[in-house]
């Protein structure tokens, strides 16, 4: 009887294309690390749209406000899931916090991840929603009333001072979650591009490249929400609120295509001992997912539905249709881009002489199964959010904000 790693090991050297090491013949890390920085960039990107109102005053996105937060803690809720999965025991993730590493990027994750759930989001969420939660105990009936009440943690009161209180808390929190939500994805980049001996994570742009492609993603998922509810609602898209999301996705994703390709131009002109094996990589391995997914049509073609938008007078259904697109592809793009950085990265040999391939599993904890779920869960999760904090009153309009305040 054949042995199953001799089995194995077969297996895996026919993914084999030059010379490889044998402890380099597997990817060890799976489609789960690849959802994990995805993940988290939603929520950096679609805090930062929020932020857009608290701090910079855009009133053209109030309507947007609640609905963002909102997405920002669904997804925050479900991206350290991931990384538990793929560790294999996350009971023990409990010890970065009984027994704290501070020289570890990795370890360091769980506070960052503590201080953004429990200080940024739910924090400015409370404030936010506090005033409403009274009103509405007011009027609703158990179990909503109870669960209103023990959320307020029983407040009642709505005084001018406190509401003004509660502005002031909302915008000065925003203020502290904009750099919070910058170490939150940037971190990630940082972590990669630390990683001297790997020529494709080895950039300084890294952390860069990651923190705007989280913008992008994060904005383009919020203008998807807003598109798909709005008429569930029953209601009309606002054309000015889709427009102005829709204009800071574009200058987004220019920002974020130019970053990239000056870290392409910078690792042409370095022509390191490693171009060879890298050029042969993105020519073979990975042309589907970095040439076609991810740059044209998670870039280009984006890009070009955007800019004929601006330039061409296009009528309105043709323009809503037109942004449905263009953030649908944007959300491919930046999935690819995921999917090169953390794959591609364990695809060629030390040696520079040889790649392997991944081969992703379709059941099992590393599967495929798995990682769809986790990426359909955080919708779940905001559509539970959105019948507990409502982001639109029940007669359609948007909850009032105080954005000019």
């Amino acid at each position: 009887m054949t042995d199953p790693l001799v089995a194995r090991l077969f297996e895996l050297m026919h993914q084999v294309e030059g010379y490889i090491y044998p402890n380099e013949i597997e990817v060890h890390w799976s489609i789960l690390v690849v959802v994990y920085p995805y993940l988290t960039g939603l929520v950096a990107g679609a805090f930062i749209l929020a932020s857009l109102v608290k701090v910079f005053n855009v009133t053209e996105v109030q309507s947007v406000y609640r609905l963002s937060l909102l997405t920002a803690l669904a997804f925050l809720l479900v991206a350290p899931l991931p990384l538990l999965l793929h560790l294999g025991h996350p009971e023990r993730s409990f010890e970065i916090f009984l027994n704290p590493n501070f020289t570890s990027a990795m370890a360091m994750f769980g506070f960052v991840y503590a201080w953004y759930l429990m200080v940024v989001l739910i924090l400015e969420l409370w404030f936010t929603y506090r005033k409403d939660m009274i009103l509405w105990v007011r009027e609703e009936k158990p179990p909503m009333k109870w669960i209103h009440q023990i959320i307020s943690l029983f407040s009642r009161d709505l005084s001018d001072r406190a509401l003004a209180f509660d502005r002031k808390a909302v915008k000065g929190i925003t203020i502290i979650g904009i750099p919070s939500a910058f170490l939150l994805h940037g971190y990630v980049g940082f972590i990669f591009g630390s990683v001297k001996a790997n020529p494709w994570w080895s950039s300084v742009l890294m952390p860069i490249v990651f923190l705007f492609s989280a913008i992008v993603s994060g904005i383009a998922l919020v203008i998807f929400l807003y598109m798909v509810i709005t008429p569930m609602r029953g209601e009309r898209i606002d054309m000015k609120t889709l427009d102005k999301m829709s204009s800071y996705l574009f200058y987004a994703v220019i920002v974020d295509f130019s970053l990239e390709l000056l870290d392409f131009i910078h690792r042409l002109y370095q022509s390191e001992e490693s171009i060879k094996i890298l050029s042969t990589m993105v020519m073979n391995k990975l042309f589907i997912s970095l040439v076609v997914i991810q740059v044209l049509l998670g870039m280009l073609v984006p890009l070009t539905l955007m800019i004929a938008v601006r330039l061409l007078k296009v009528q309105e259904e043709l323009r809503k249709l037109l942004y449905f697109v263009a953030v649908i592809l944007i959300q491919l793009g930046i999935f690819a881009t995921r999917w090169n950085v953390v794959i591609g990265g364990q695809m060629f040999s030390k040696s520079f002489k040889g790649l392997t391939a991944y081969k992703m599993e379709i059941t099992g904890i590393e599967g495929l199964l798995v990682s769809l779920v986790l990426l359909i869960l955080p919708f779940v999760i905001l559509a539970i959010l959105l019948k507990i904090f409502p982001a639109w009153s029940p007669r359609g309009k948007e909850v009032v904000g105080e954005a000019v305040h």
